[in-house]
């Protein structure tokens, strides 16, 4: 009987400790994630930084840039406005400052990150002069790779000098390589690069055409190089 009740007394002890071994690394791990979740909670976010001003004696306007210092991991990216010991203070908006009743606004109402940014003006004899911003942004991660950088799509934007009427000049999917104003014409040629294999890369493989945006009201560019033009100029040179 004796024995028994001490054989019982073992085996209660065991269970016990069996139970009480399976149960420690839940709680360890229950644990593990409450810290690591306060943590990320503590962790102070960076930040906000503003440029210097951007005065343009045509405009109403003064322009504060708004940026947020982060490391640099890509060498070759240039949408910084300063460096310093691998710092790079990307441009996420501008906030338009009115000169005489000292009124603010947004440029953009998303996050995005704005890669350059260029004053357009167009001088012709009789006529008053057109003046506006481009902008080449970039908003969305096309290559998938979780960040956004120079590799993926940057898209062109126009605004006035206020900050005020944004419209999209270029299609998503593609990078601006470059631009020229045709005075005569008060129009504003880019030419871009098309993700045209869809691998998610802007690389020598893909097309490239010429976009006509009219500034007297612009909107989304007109295609230059048609198909049709560009099966022709292949019929001459491959066959």
């Amino acid at each position: 009987m004796i024995v028994n009740c001490s054989w019982k007394k073992i085996t209660t002890a065991i269970f016990i400790s069996l139970v009480a071994f399976s149960c420690e690394p839940n709680t360890n791990t229950r644990i593990e994630q409450t810290q690591a979740k306060a943590t990320e909670e503590q962790k102070p976010q960076p930040n906000i930084g503003y440029g210097e001003l951007i005065i343009k004696a045509q405009s109403d306007y003064l322009m504060i840039p708004v940026t947020l210092p982060e490391q640099s991991q890509d060498k070759d990216s240039n949408y910084s406005l300063s460096r310093s010991s691998g710092r790079v203070d990307k441009l996420y908006n501008f906030i338009f400052y009115h000169k005489q009743d000292g009124t603010t606004h947004l440029l953009l109402n998303k996050k995005a990150i704005i890669n350059s940014f260029d004053f357009l003006e167009n001088k012709l004899v009789g006529k008053t002069p057109t003046r506006l911003w481009l902008y080449k942004i970039l908003e969305q991660d096309t290559n998938a790779d979780k960040k956004i950088n120079f590799e993926d799509a940057i898209v062109g934007y126009i605004s006035d000098l206020s900050g005020k009427n944004l419209v999209q000049v270029t299609p998503n999917n593609t990078q601006i390589l470059n631009w020229v104003i045709v005075p005569s014409q008060n129009a504003l040629f880019l030419k871009i690069i098309k993700d045209s294999d869809n691998d998610k890369k802007f690389t020598e493989r893909d097309k490239t055409n010429f976009m006509r945006v009219n500034l007297d009201k612009p909107a989304m560019g007109t295609e230059i190089i048609s198909d049709s033009i560009e099966q022709e100029i292949k019929s001459y040179i491959f066959k």
